[in-house]
């Protein structure tokens, strides 16, 4: 398992003065320990008062303030695979996510690391080295996964370090607002669907909801920088958001394609999140109702952090105005 999980990335050594947060040695079995550090991760206010300005300094730290507040210390290492039986094990298998997802995963801790490199602010740079660490977290706790249940990965692509780490955590952040929105509801129709073991659902939730701070975070970052560039810098930042924009809607037009071990060309759906309602419920759900789910997942997962706080809002602005558009007919 460990040649799975291994890996040289090091975000101390990555990002200058950040250090990894504390773990504990054994992982906590009290109920009550367990229940508060998922009640904490999901519900935080400001005792700041006011309004929480785009980039003010007061903006800023209260963001990076609730990341670090609400961090969980759950640990991938310990985390205990439930036994499936075959029926399960094989729709997880059959999946078409695990290539793609460990391989997003490792780079966008890279990617983030790189660009929290660049920071001149030590707080916002801790805050987006922290997300790098949770998220090598994430890539940790799936290749742990596809280890436990034998699924079997393509050979990953190196990682490199981006050229340009403004556009590479730009692409990584607006992607994961993307996938984070439509994923919450997924999450949900596989809970509810009872597909899969409780016990499989609930060892991912922390994932999912680290998932919900870390577009948090990035919503409120990307307030905080362009508020305070010069004009110009800021035309120039927002052409290249617009950039990234149009190479995510580009990427998921299409196939992400990788070469397996015997040099055949695979294909990974890059829009498993909106087309994978099937994979996991049996009920025949309409795209209105999937798309209504995701926004009412949406707004739960988000609904314990300061209102003051900037969400993400062009995915559900875009999915609202979507279902508005829909034939009646369609949500039967």
């Amino acid at each position: 398992m460990d040649q799975h999980v291994s890996d040289e990335f090091d975000v101390d050594q990555l990002v200058p003065g950040f250090r990894a947060p504390p773990q504990p040695a054994v992982p906590p079995t009290d109920p009550a320990v367990l229940d508060f550090a998922h009640h904490n991760t999901r519900h935080w206010f400001s005792p700041s008062r006011g309004p929480l300005k785009p980039g003010s300094d007061a903006h800023r730290h209260e963001t990076c303030r609730m990341f670090r507040e609400t961090f969980n210390p759950y640990r991938p290492a310990v985390l205990d695979w439930p036994k499936l039986d075959p029926a399960t094990l094989q729709r997880i298998v059959s999946l078409p996510i695990w290539d793609i997802a460990v391989q997003t995963e490792g780079k966008a801790r890279l990617r983030m690391a790189a660009y929290a490199r660049t920071l001149s602010d030590p707080e916002m740079r801790d805050a987006l080295a922290l997300n790098a660490w949770e998220e090598n977290r994430h890539k940790e706790v799936l290749s742990r996964m596809v280890a436990a249940y034998g699924i079997r990965l393509a050979p990953a692509a190196a990682y490199i370090y981006p050229k340009d780490p403004e556009w590479a955590y730009l692409v990584t952040g607006y992607s994961e607002c993307i996938d984070s929105f439509f994923a919450f509801g997924l999450f949900e129709l596989a809970r509810r669907s009872g597909m899969f073991p409780p016990a499989l659902v609930d060892t991912f939730e922390p994932v999912m909801q680290e998932e919900c701070r870390h577009i948090l975070l990035f919503a409120n970052w990307a307030a905080w920088h362009r508020t305070r560039l010069p004009w110009w810098r800021r035309l120039r930042f927002e052409a290249k958001v617009l950039a990234v924009w149009a190479f995510l809607g580009w990427e998921r037009i299409g196939l992400a394609r990788t070469v397996d071990a015997d040099g055949k060309q695979q294909e990974h759906d890059n829009n498993f999140t909106v087309t994978g309602a099937q994979s996991v419920s049996t009920a025949n759900l309409s795209v209105p109702a999937l798309m209504s789910l995701c926004l009412e997942e949406n707004d739960r997962r988000f609904s314990g952090y300061d209102s003051r706080l900037l969400r993400p809002t062009t995915v559900p602005r875009l999915v609202k105005l979507a279902l508005r558009l829909m034939p009646k007919s369609a949500g039967h």
